[in-house]
């Protein structure tokens, strides 16, 4: 069944080159759709286009396919185009020409718009809860090991002493600029598109407030050509947060990688959340960080896939645009489960407690016996060439009892200030 049927087919080569992989995708939008179309049918019903009876039964129909999305039991067979074809074709054989009706006023174009804002508007909730859960648990992290010295690096060469509260809660703090992202695209995602049929509106009188507020955007796309407009638009909002938390993850990932290595040797795993080789008994594999470093740069690419496909499309609606669903679709996915995998696996982690008792990380206090020199009086310029004088004469003299007092520092490591922006956020 085809929305557009006009008592012709067309060849099924064209068939299959259109439709792709739509029909894998709408499983994932249809309880949107369906969602949508409550709303359409009771609209219809109050400005007289159905009457009470037929709302009613077009809404019960429409619920009994809800029942079987939630079961996971509801399918698109291969003759039908879409979810919008299946679930039309349900509603009539089930109500014969009252399901007929649930087309008026809208267009299969509006219909995806509509589906995939309040899709994304979920999925982007879903997305800055597993945020949150990875924040509290860096946060916890970080206090716990808030006393445990760690080497800071720059050029990747040893360069001041860190901790793990700072490594921690660096992570964490970063996730909250993540989420002005998310925030800024559920703000493009949260107004309402659909009566905005084809993308020039419609000559019925519908009520676009009535159906806006019925499925609980907060505001309409009110220009019809804008609302199609949005497509791509909204998708590609959503592809910018995402790969903003995706950079975090992947340079977090990283770290976990470099500090796995016998070479650093900073953090360990129990073994079975590590991979073995098949010929090297001893290799414990960071290979979920590996992974979610990868899934995440690939995550960063998406905007750039997005822009590449819509950049040079005039107004109005284009084929071209079913394809960012293949691609954002899968993207969320990816990104919710490397927060959750990385949740699950930090919990986990084991912080080596003696890591600057090596001679190599003498070096790391430099910088504090400077500074020390500076605060008795000596001129930092003059200080710093002492230091580096004894340095290259190899009489250096660590000073080990540092003290960080200013905000942000490794001695004053603002948790409380950090938590209240991201209590504020949320």
């Amino acid at each position: 069944m085809k929305l557009w049927d006009k008592g012709f087919s067309t060849d099924q080569k064209i068939d299959h080159f259109t439709v792709g992989n739509d029909r894998e995708l709408d499983l994932q939008l249809v309880k949107y759709d369906v969602i949508a179309s409550k709303a359409h049918a009771k609209m219809l019903g109050k400005i007289g286009l159905l009457t009470k009876e037929e709302t009613t039964a077009l809404i019960n129909a429409l619920n009994d396919i809800s029942n079987t999305i939630e079961k996971n039991s509801f399918t698109i067979e291969d003759s039908f185009e879409d979810m919008h074809s299946k679930i039309e074709f349900l509603l009539i054989e089930k109500l014969g020409d009252t399901g007929k009706k649930i087309h008026t006023a809208r267009s299969r174009n509006d219909q995806v718009l509509v589906a995939m804002h309040l899709y994304l508007k979920n999925e982007l909730l879903e997305i800055k809860s597993g945020t949150l859960t990875l924040f509290d648990l860096l946060m916890d992290l970080a206090e716990e090991h808030k006393e445990v010295l760690l080497p800071g690096y720059t050029h990747l060469q040893i360069a001041m002493p860190s901790s793990f509260g700072l490594w921690f809660s660096a992570y964490a703090e970063s996730m909250i600029d993540d989420l002005y992202f998310i925030d800024a695209a559920y703000k493009v995602a949260d107004q309402n598109p659909l009566g905005s049929a084809a993308g020039y509106g419609s000559s019925f009188p519908i009520d676009r407030e009535f159906s806006t507020k019925e499925m609980g955007f907060e505001t309409l796309k009110y220009n019809v050509v804008a609302a199609q407009m949005s497509r791509g638009k909204v998708e590609k909002a959503t592809a910018f947060g995402m790969a903003s938390i995706g950079a975090t993850l992947s340079k977090m990932a990283m770290d976990i990688c470099l500090y796995m290595s016998q070479n650093f040797d900073f953090i360990s795993f129990p073994d079975e959340l590590t991979t073995g080789s098949s010929i090297m008994p001893h290799k414990k594999n960071p290979d979920v960080f590996e992974l979610v470093r990868a899934k995440c740069n690939k995550l960063q690419a998406v905007p750039t896939q997005l822009t590449m496909i819509t950049n040079n499309l005039p107004s109005g609606y284009h084929r071209d645009l079913q394809l960012v669903k293949e691609v954002i679709v899968p993207a969320i996915q990816d990104m919710k489960a490397c927060l959750e995998i990385l949740t699950f696996s930090l919990k986990e982690i084991r912080v080596n407690k003696n890591i600057l008792e090596d001679p190599k990380y003498d070096y790391l206090f430099s910088v504090d016996t400077l500074n020390e020199l500076v605060q008795n009086g000596m001129p930092f310029r003059d200080a710093y060439k002492k230091m580096g004088m004894e340095i290259n004469a190899g009489t250096f003299t660590p000073k080990r009892d540092i003290q960080h007092t200013h905000e942000g520092s490794l001695g004053n490591l603002c948790l409380k200030e950090i938590r209240g922006k991201m209590k504020k956020l949320i």
